[in-house]
């Protein structure tokens, strides 16, 4: 089920509270995803990122989606510490109420030449266009079963990363895609680019398990990242969206 956010003139699907699993734009409001050419730590994102936004002459709570590149992957303790730190700021603009978070977002780990703290790569906000065709940002999801439970309970494979564990951990993961597309009423044919994430060889199951269920429509971008949760094998995001920048 997805709920709306209003105040940012989108909806999205309840997820936890970190970020949520996608976001759509209201009718006559469209996505606008821009990239930073040099990426920018936390604090210095948010700063260029509200005056991007305020620029366009749009509420804060516009913000619905981004991309981040951390130095290192961590352990589910990490990890929280992180997002508790990441939402401060979601919470000043009116956007996280303490419980749930509508902002989607893919956060990974470079394997070579990481940055030296948590920094933006990209980030996303609505704004007005009338007539405007559906756009949507689809978060970043790993192949880990959703549900309670630990990491370790819920990775597929856990710690193996065999071709046949490598095309399991692959299947579950487009199974979250594909999941949080149709929430939207959306498929693989809507979408305009999709991003993978792995350091693992995973050209064996290109074919079978990704370009043949539609997932290289726009081809594919693949990024030498690991997942931000220790064991964590492969992921990926996809969207919809026809305004892109660099700045």
């Amino acid at each position: 089920m997805t709920r709306d956010f209003p105040a940012g003139n989108y909806r999205y699907i309840p997820a936890v509270f970190q970020y949520s699993s996608g976001v759509a734009a209201n009718a006559d409001f469209e996505i606008e995803r821009v990239r930073f050419d040099t990426w920018l730590p936390l604090a210095d994102g948010f700063a260029r990122i509200a005056d991007y936004i305020l620029a366009a002459d749009r509420p804060l709570t516009s913000f619905c989606a981004c991309e981040l590149r951390s130095p290192a992957v961590v352990d589910e303790a990490g990890f929280r510490k992180f997002n508790e730190h990441y939402v401060k700021t979601l919470a000043e603009w009116g956007i996280f109420d303490g419980t749930n978070n509508p902002v989607a977002r893919s956060n990974v780990c470079l394997e070579i030449d990481p940055p030296s703290e948590p920094s933006f790569y990209a980030f996303s906000f609505t704004r007005p266009s009338l007539g405007a065709k559906p756009t949507f940002v689809i978060a970043g999801g790993a192949e880990a079963r959703g549900g309670p439970g630990t990491y370790p309970e819920r990775i597929t494979r856990y710690r193996e990363t065999s071709l046949d564990a490598f095309r399991e951990k692959t299947r579950m993961t487009m199974s979250n895609m594909e999941e949080r597309l149709g929430e939207f009423g959306f498929s693989w044919k809507d979408t305009t680019a999709t991003q993978i994430y792995t350091v693992q060889d995973f050209h064996p199951v290109v074919a079978d398990e990704l370009v043949k269920r539609g997932a290289s429509r726009q081809g594919m971008t693949w990024h030498f990242a690991r997942p931000p949760v220790v064991d964590l094998e492969f992921e990926m995001d996809t969207r919809r969206v026809m305004r892109e920048f660099v700045i």
